[in-house]
Formats: C-alpha cells, structure tokens, sequence
C-alpha cells in the first residue's frame, strides 16, 4: 500500500488583505499561507508518507517574486532532504504568461533536486520515475490554448473547436496510458484543471463552455485508484461513495471572500489496486474572513447600522 500526501493551490505570494509582518516583513497574510505550507510538510516528514503529490498552482503571481520563490523553494528541499519523493504538477498560475519564458518550479528541474520531480508535460510515470515506488502516475499538468494551438497549427477562430480537439487529445491520451499500464500496480491520475461537475466556491457548477474542461468519465474510470487534482479552492470528491476518489483537496488558505465559509485540507490518501482509503486533515487556525451584508433602511447613522451588523472588536483581533 502506497501512502500519498495529496495538496494543491498553495498561491503562497497571496498578499492581498492585512499589513506587513514586523519581524520578517512579510505581508502577514503571506504567513497564514506558508503557515497551512509548514503544516502539510511536516506532517508529510512526520508521517513518513511514500510520496507527495501537489497538484498545481504554487503560486498566484505568474512571475513570482524572488522572496517568495525562496519561501517556496526552503520547503521543497525539506521534503527533499528528507527523502520522500515530490512531485510537483505545474498549474496555471505557474507558467509565465510569455511563451517560450521559464515557469515557477522549472528551477527544481533545471538544479536537478534530488527526490524532487517537476511535471510540466503530460506523462506516464512507471516505478523507475518514482524511486522504485511500486506505483503508476498519470499526470496533465495545465495546457494553455495558445501553446496547444501552436502545436497543433490551429487558428484562433473557434475557441470551442481549440478546446474540443485538446479534449479529445487528452482523453486518446489517458485511455492508451491505461491500456499499457501495469493491471497488477495501482494507479493515480493528477490534472490540474476543471472537471465537469466540480463545484467552485459559492456554489457555482463547473459547466462545459469558455474553458478546458475534463470530462467526469475521464477522470472516474474504474482502472484508476486515485485522481488529485488541482486548480479548483474548494475541497471536493467528485465520486463520492465510489471508486476511485476524484479529489479536489482545495487551497490551503482561503483566498479571497468567495472562500469565507470554506474550511481547508490536505489529503492523506492510502492506495493500493482497486482500493483506496482518503483521509481528509482540516489545516487549523484558518484566519477568518467576516462577511456580513445590512440593508440600509433609512439615510441617516448610516455607519452605525453598519456597526450594529459587524462582530464585536475583540473578535476581530488580529
């Protein structure tokens, strides 16, 4: 049985919101973010899990700052240090915006880190890939529109035509990976991108349309043992009660105000062939986003009806 640490969506350079942080002059809302961070790998060290998985999306700034590169970067080589082979699924917000430029972990690569891998094309990981780890991986990390149509020599004309052939495309790809996989080793899937059906904070309902989206068979074929997946905050199993687990683990911060009621994890997941047990782990201390509405009904002591709605100031410390 393999243990697997599954995050995603660490958007660790997220500084909106709050001041600076005195003593290492850091935005503190950057340390609530590396905070939920040190968390998760820790527990990984703790733990001794048999691989980490993270599915995209380290940070939320395409071109990173070179201070939050570093933040990034010393947890990375703790795991690294630590012996536990890491995979690291490039998403969306990692690739810069330039074609052809550099992308936020393509550094990992480029230094060679031991234990560490950077998934920045879709690929088929054997045992060999994964230190002798008796598993398989799947892996499509993001695929722009405009890096698919260069390839493919498409025009810009049919947006929904682009995403139609780069769906089929990943789909011919997936199911002839499951064709040659190994029936007797388990299985996992990681993508970062929308699935159809998943749910986005406030409840809207990822719908086919503007953007890539994966089909829900893709990712719920019975052959798999697990799918981690990122991109989407919310933290989600798209097949419930059923095999396999179609995991959205969600951020590991709330984000913004869309994410206010939105409590945050990490996976823990134990595979094995046909069988997979998911342990979801609430991080804690979350820093609270307080989102009130008033209706104002007359003109005058505007600002004391707003009050009278806010919680009292002792709750809002810090």
């Amino acid at each position: 049985m393999i243990k697997l640490l599954h995050f995603a969506d660490a958007h660790i350079d997220m500084a909106n919101y709050g001041r600076q942080d005195a003593q290492t002059g850091l935005p503190l809302r950057v340390l609530d973010f590396l905070k939920s961070l040190d968390t998760i790998v820790d527990t990984a060290i703790q733990e001794k899990v048999d691989l980490v998985l993270f599915a995209g999306d380290a940070y939320k700034d395409r071109s990173p700052a070179p201070t939050y590169q570093r933040e990034w970067g010393r947890r990375v080589m703790r795991l690294s240090r630590a012996g536990i082979p890491t995979l690291l699924l490039v998403g969306n917000h990692d690739l810069s915006p330039a074609l052809g430029r550099a992308h936020a972990m393509e550094a990992f690569d480029t230094l060679d880190v031991p234990n560490v891998r950077v998934l920045d094309k879709p690929v088929f990981l054997h045992p060999d890939d994964l230190d002798g780890l008796p598993l398989q991986v799947l892996a499509l990390p993001w695929v722009t529109r405009s890096a698919f149509m260069a390839r493919m020599g498409l025009s810009a004309a049919d947006p929904s035509k682009v995403y139609g052939e780069l769906e089929a495309l990943l789909t011919e790809l997936v199911q002839g990976w499951l064709e040659e996989a190994d029936p007797g080793l388990p299985i996992v899937m990681t993508a970062h991108g929308s699935v159809q059906g998943a749910v986005f904070g406030g409840e809207r309902t990822v719908m086919l349309g503007g953007d890539l989206v994966l089909p829900g068979s893709l990712v719920r074929d019975p052959r798999l043992d697990y799918v981690a997946l990122g991109h989407i905050h919310k933290a989600q199993n798209l097949n419930e009660k059923a095999h396999p687990p179609v995991i959205y683990p969600g951020s590991i911060e709330r984000v913004d105000f869309g994410e206010a009621g939105d409590d945050k994890f990490f996976v823990i997941a134990h595979v094995e062939r046909g069988n997979c047990r998911v342990e979801w782990r609430k991080l804690a201390g979350i820093r609270p986003f307080v989102d009130r509405r008033v209706r104002l009904e007359k003109a005058e002591n505007v600002t004391d009806q707003i009050l009278a709605v806010l919680p009292a100031a002792k709750q809002l410390e810090n």
